[in-house]
């Protein structure tokens, strides 16, 4: 039997869902329920839970009560914070659009105004500091939100390199950073296997002297070597990095988080 939540989401109507790039939509969410929602956590995650297909909003929001009409389970996703307007109560929210193989997928894919789903969070945002001589940020699509809300809270004289990996060259789009950061994009079409351009390219740096501060996060096997080559070869302190895996080939979010709860153990 599903257990239902101890306490209940605030439940977002999309105003609108608009293509950034062919893999990249943005989802904004408006209206009162964004009420007291916290400033600055852009870059946070946040749980979303997506309605069953053909669930009505008044059956959806039923089932959170405590004797709601029946126990199915909703699938669970964790998203990334993007942008919140308090003046116009919006939120966005992108998601990586790789087909219909995740329900966060599908429900992004059709999403249209009125559409809607439910909300837990946000929790603490990834980089509240902000002290290096330089920085090191790399990501693939599921960690863009991360990466660039942390570009965008830098002081304006930061300086350091940006990695993008995306899987084609129409996902190359304008990027707001300090001007003294290097942007650099790379491309990896089959996403069903493991990159290692990441890897390579910040192992053949010209490695800056002094403090580094690093947002890293993607797909789980990059992330393994990246951290072994920041924490083993280069030292970087791990008080310095932010380094985590969004996601593994071949395993959907349930299975991964599992996986990363036994590695951690």
């Amino acid at each position: 039997m599903a257990l239902r939540p101890k306490r209940r989401p605030r439940i977002l109507t999309v105003k609108s869902a608009v293509y950034l790039s062919p893999h990249l939509i943005r989802v904004t969410f408006a209206g009162p329920e964004l009420e007291g929602f916290p400033l600055g956590h852009e870059g946070a995650n946040c749980k979303l839970v997506l309605p069953r297909d053909g669930e009505t909003r008044a059956d959806f929001d039923a089932w959170f009560a405590p004797d709601g009409p029946d126990k199915k389970v909703h699938a669970v996703r964790t998203y990334t914070v993007r942008a919140f307007r308090p003046d116009s109560l919006e939120l966005d929210i992108d998601f990586v659009a790789h087909g219909d193989q995740g329900p966060a997928t599908r429900w992004a894919q059709n999403a249209a105004p009125g559409s809607f789903l439910g909300f837990f969070g946000p929790s603490q945002p990834k980089m509240t500091e902000f002290y290096a001589d330089w920085y090191l940020v790399a990501a693939d699509l599921s960690a863009m939100p991360v990466a660039e809300a942390s570009l965008e809270a830098m002081p304006a004289d930061a300086k350091g390199v940006a990695i993008f990996e995306v899987p084609s060259k129409e996902d190359i789009r304008e990027i707001k950073a300090p001007d003294g950061i290097e942007l650099h994009w790379l491309i990896h079409k089959n996403t069903h296997v493991p990159s290692t351009a990441q890897a390579e390219f910040v192992r053949s740096m010209d490695w800056p002297p002094g403090t580094v501060q690093t947002c890293i996060a993607g797909e789980s096997s990059v992330i393994r070597s990246l951290r072994e080559h920041l924490h083993k070869e280069r030292k970087v302190p791990r008080k310095d990095t932010y380094i985590s895996g969004y996601w593994k080939i071949g395993l959907v979010e349930d299975e991964h988080q599992k996986m990363k709860r036994n590695e951690a153990a």
